[in-house]
C-alpha cells in the first residue's frame, strides 16, 4: 500500500515547514486551514472619522503635550523627545548579581517621537512623494545622530490601534539603546554565518533569488524590492530590500531615497486596497550596528525593513498569535505565495483617492447635465414664434 508521501505534494494544501534564515527558526504553514469557518472576534474598523485638526491631540501643531511643552506649528516632520521614555540616558544600573539565573544588566538609552506630516487625516500612503522622502531623510539624520554614540538605533511604526497605536496621527518612534536588542542581536549572528559560509550577505543574495523567482514580489523599482518572504509567519507580511548592498539607511543615495518612497506609497497603497482599510501594522528598520561597531567589520549585514500586519480574513478578521503560536513555533494560515498574488494584483492607486475621484466625476457630470439643460431652456425661451407669411401687396 502507498503512503501519504506518495502523494502530490501541494503547498496549499498540504502543512509543511519553512525555514527563516535571519531568525535561525522554522514556521508551519497550514494554508488549507483558510477554508474553515470564523466564529472568532471581529475586531472594530474605525476610520474617516479622523479631524485633520484635534485641538485635543498632543501630536498636532500648535498643541500641547503631557510635560506641558507646546509643540511648533510644524509644516513637514517634527521630532521629539518622548514624553513617556521606555529608556533614559542618566538610569543607574542594578546591583550585580552572582547567581547565573538572576543576571540583570544596565539599560540605558534615548526615546523619540517623530511626526510625519501636520494633518491628523493623512497616513503615509496618502502622503505625496516628495513629503514621504521628507520622512526618510530625517530616519536617516537619526541614525545618523544617535548612532554616533549608541550600537541601536531602532525605527519603528505601530499603526492602528489593533497594533497598540494610542493616537491616529501619523508618527513613528525611534528608540536608541546602550545594548544590542534580541532581534537584531539574533539576526545579526545569522548574517554573520551565512556571510562565513557563503561569502555573500544574506539578503543581497535572496533579494537577487527573489527578483529571478518573482513568485513572491509584491513590488519592486529600480532600486527596491518587497516581497512576501518564504518564511512570513505573519499572514501579508513582506520584506523591504535595496537591490545593492547598503549597511545602513545613511548610505542610501538621494535617488535610492526617492525611489524608497515611491515603493513605500505603492506597498502601502496595496495594504490599505486589500480590504479597503486603513491597513495596520508594525513595521521597523534594520541595519548593522552602530555606536562601538561603527568601526568594525559589518559587511554581512544589509539594510532592510520588516512590515507585520495582523489582518487575516477582512478588515475585522485578523491573525492571532496564541495557544501552538506561543508554546510550539509560529504558524501561518495561508501560503506566501498566495499572499503575495494578492498583493501584487491590487491597484496602485489608494482606494480613497478612487472614491474621491469617482464622486468628482459625477459631480462633474450632473454639473454638464444640468448646463446642458439650462443651456437648452435659455436657447428656446430666445426663440421667437413664428406668424404666418406677409402678404406683398405691392
Amino acid at each position: 500500500m502507498g503512503s501519504r508521501d506518495d502523494h502530490s505534494f501541494d503547498p496549499k494544501e498540504h502543512q509543511h515547514l519553512r525555514y527563516n534564515p535571519l531568525r535561525d527558526s522554522w514556521v508551519l504553514v497550514s494554508a488549507h486551514r483558510m477554508k474553515r469557518p470564523w466564529a472568532g472576534q471581529l475586531e472594530k474598523t474605525s476610520e474617516d472619522h479622523t479631524p485633520r485638526h484635534d485641538p485635543s491631540n498632543p501630536l498636532c501643531p500648535g498643541n500641547t503635550r503631557a510635560n506641558g511643552q507646546v509643540n511648533p506649528d510644524y509644516e513637514s516632520t517634527y521630532v521629539f523627545e518622548n514624553d513617556f521614555p521606555a529608556l533614559q540616558p542618566d538610569a543607574p544600573g542594578p546591583e550585580s548579581e552572582q547567581h547565573p539565573l538572576f543576571q540583570s544588566k544596565a539599560a540605558r538609552g534615548v526615546c523619540k517621537v517623530m511626526c510625519f506630516h501636520p494633518w491628523s487625516d493623512v497616513t503615509l500612503p496618502l502622503m505625496k512623494r516628495e513629503e514621504i522622502v521628507k520622512v526618510i531623510d530625517k530616519w536617516a539624520d537619526l541614525v545618523e545622530d544617535l548612532g554616533s554614540t549608541y550600537p541601536w538605533v531602532q525605527i519603528f511604526e505601530n499603526k492602528g490601534a489593533m497594533m497598540g497605536c494610542s493616537n491616529p496621527h501619523p508618527h513613528c518612534q525611534v528608540w536608541a539603546s546602550s545594548f544590542l536588542p534580541n532581534e537584531p542581536a539574533l539576526s545579526d549572528r545569522c548574517q554573520r554565518e551565512h556571510m562565513k559560509k557563503h561569502g555573500e550577505p544574506l539578503l543581497l543574495q535572496y533579494a537577487r533569488q527573489e527578483a529571478d523567482r518573482q513568485k513572491r514580489v509584491v513590488v519592486e523599482s529600480p532600486h527596491w524590492l518587497a516581497v512576501v518572504p518564504y518564511w512570513a509567519t505573519w499572514p501579508f507580511q513582506t520584506l523591504l530590500l535595496p537591490r545593492r548592498h547598503v549597511l545602513r539607511m545613511t548610505d542610501l543615495t538621494p535617488g535610492e531615497r526617492e525611489d524608497l518612497a515611491d515603493i513605500m506609497k505603492r506597498l502601502l497603497t496595496k495594504y490599505d486596497n486589500l480590504f479597503e482599510t486603513s491597513f495596520p501594522y508594525s513595521m521597523g528598520w534594520h541595519g548593522a550596528p552602530t555606536g562601538p561597531h561603527l568601526k568594525e567589520e559589518q559587511s554581512h549585514w544589509q539594510l532592510h525593513a520588516h512590515y507585520y500586519p495582523p489582518l487575516l480574513r477582512s478588515a475585522s478578521v485578523r491573525k492571532f498569535m496564541v495557544g501552538y503560536e506561543m508554546l510550539a513555533q509560529e504558524q501561518r494560515d495561508l501560503t506566501p505565495e498566495q499572499a503575495a498574488e494578492r498583493l501584487r494584483n491590487l491597484p496602485d492607486e489608494h482606494y480613497k483617492t478612487r472614491a474621491s475621484a469617482g464622486r468628482e466625476g459625477e459631480e462633474e457630470r450632473c454639473e454638464a447635465e444640468e448646463e446642458k439643460k439650462k443651456e437648452g431652456l435659455q436657447a428656446s425661451q430666445r426663440e421667437e414664434p413664428r406668424g404666418p407669411p406677409r402678404e406683398n401687396n405691392m
